[in-house]
Formats: structure tokens, sequence, C-alpha cells
């Protein structure tokens, strides 16, 4: 099996070199300082597996590295538009393109898509549901500087097929995940793992941008804390108004990430590197399907307004 990791930064860059180590063939997608210390040097890892280094084909351009049974994109979302022509030569193929993304991925409404995450439905038309397997992933990571990155909270990856039930392409990747060492499980109802991720990633990202703070600094502050969980609240509301999930401990799930790795979440890593943030992929979809379903969401509303004005002093400068 030949595998494509399209995005090799801290969470696509650790899982390529897991999966290399384990014998995997795979190729990756990269650019700028961090693709040529990946062809020079290779990808020098420090893991819950070890600390190795994974020598690896690399190119910024996917077209150029020939053909693939599994894409893993783990680019972020809303960086579909500029990867869309390197996309767009695998539409039609058999190759399976499992989403890795923090947000709500494109899959996840068609119809109509959602303008904050596939305006037009552009991405959508691409890959329908038969070629597309979802995923969540639960590790933290940081590239630490061109070509090194690090990985800790744990080696949980989460794929299931968009249809319930088993899906032999699921098995099959969950078992390669399980060869290089990660805890891959497969997922019968990955619709509803997707978005109770992204009710973490609502809160946890969010607050630790606007208080500049780690996870376990930001939830042992109480006001910190309170407003984490408002935002989780809603966003969870939301999920249960579309009945893709049921009733959910949201204290249990602030506390089980409190007890993780102290870590600075991926949009606070972003920030602190003057990188675009994933708004609408996290928190401007939440809001656009809470309009769709009549969920009031005041709470998500102030927090992305918040975000983007400060993203936007931020840029000005």
């Amino acid at each position: 099996m030949r595998i494509a990791v399209v995005g090799a930064g801290a969470i696509g860059g650790f899982l390529a070199a897991a999966l290399i180590k384990s014998g995997v063939s795979v190729a990756v997608v990269a650019r700028g300082t961090h693709l040529a210390a990946i062809q020079r040097n290779g990808i020098i890892v420090e893991s819950d597996l070890g600390s190795f280094t994974a020598r690896v084909e690399a190119s910024d351009d996917l077209r150029t590295l020939g053909a693939f049974d599994a894409l893993l994109l783990t680019f972020k979302a809303h960086q579909w538009p500029e990867m869309l022509g390197q996309l767009r030569s695998r539409s039609g193929s058999s190759t399976d393109v499992v989403t890795l993304q923090n947000g709500l991925p494109f899959w996840y409404v068609r119809d109509p898509p959602l303008r904050s995450v596939d305006p037009g439905g552009a991405i959508g038309r691409l890959f329908p549901d038969d070629r597309v397997i979802g995923g969540v992933v639960h590790v933290s990571g940081e590239t630490v500087a061109p070509g090194f990155v690090r990985q800790s909270g744990g080696l949980r990856y989460v794929l299931g097929g968009l249809s319930r039930g088993r899906d032999s392409r699921v098995e099959r990747l969950t078992t390669l995940f399980r060869k290089a060492g990660l805890a891959a499980e497969s997922d019968p109802d990955i619709r509803a793992t997707v978005w109770l991720k992204l009710v973490n990633n609502a809160g946890l990202n969010s607050v630790s941008v606007l208080r500049r703070a780690t996870i376990k600094a930001m939830l042992a502050d109480p006001e910190a804390r309170a407003q984490v969980r408002l935002v989780m609240s809603e966003a969870l509301l939301v999920g249960q108004a579309m009945k893709v999930v049921a009733d959910v401990d949201v204290d249990a799930r602030i506390d089980y990430a409190a007890r993780l790795n102290d870590v600075k979440t991926s949009m606070l890593q972003d920030y602190e590197a003057g990188r675009r943030l994933e708004l609408d992929p996290i928190l401007g979809a939440v809001i656009e399907l809470a309009e769709r379903h009549g969920v009031p969401v005041p709470n998500l509303r102030a927090t992305y307004a918040a975000l983007q004005q400060l993203t936007a002093s931020q840029s000005s400068r």
C-alpha cells in the first residue's frame, strides 16, 4: 500500500514518519524551509514512539509524486483553496481520501454545502462519500524546527467510513496504523466522533488564543475554564439539534483535557507564529449550522468575533 501524507507539519510529519518506520511506502507534501529540510535530512522525530529519523520522498506538489492508494489529508482545513489544484488531479481515481483535520470536514454537510467550509461545493464535487474516510486525531504535536517534529499527548487515531457499519477500507488502514505502533481504531459512527472533537476544539483552541495559555494553565483558571465550558456547551447543542450526538458530560471532557500533557493548542501555535487561524472550519461552521437549526449560540459568536478582531489587528501590524 502506498500512502501520501498531504501536509507534513507536526501531525502529518509524525504520522508519515511512524508509517515509514514500520515499512509502509510513504511520500509527503510539504513546503518552504520545512520541505527543504525534509528533503535534505528526512523527518526528525521526538515522540511517544521514541526519537528517530525517517527518510521520505517529498515535494511541494502532489502531482509530481505518482499514484497512491490513500491520501492522508493533514493540512489545515482553511488551506483547501490552495490545495484544490493538486487534489483535483485525484478526482475520479480509486484513491481513498482520509480527512485528518481539525474542524468540520467538507463531507459533513453536502446539501447545501457550508460556505464556511466548502463554498459552492467545489471540494465535495471532487470526492463523493464512497471515496472518503473520516478521521479524528487525538495527538498533539509541534514543529520544533524545519524538518523536526515533536509529538505528545497519546497515539490515538479514529477512522470511519461515512456510512454506518464496518468498512474494509477502514479496517485495512487501521491495521496499517496499528502496525506502526499507533493506537488506531475503527469507528462505525465517525460523524458523532468528529462532532465531539469539534466541541473540544471550539472551546479549547479558541479560548487558548484569547487567553494566550496552554491547556493545563487555561483549565486551572476558573474564569477561563468557565469560558471554555460555555463555548463547548453551545457547540454540543448544535450537534444535538442536528441529531448527530446525544447528551454528553462537558465537564468530564474538560477534566480529561486538563489531565493530558500540558501543550499549546494548534490554534495558539499558529497565532504565535503569525499564521492564519482555523476560525471558519472550527467556529464558523458551528455558527452557520446553528443558524440553520435555530440554535442560539451567543458565546460562540462572541468568541468568533473576538478572534476575528484579534487576528485582524495582528495582520495590520
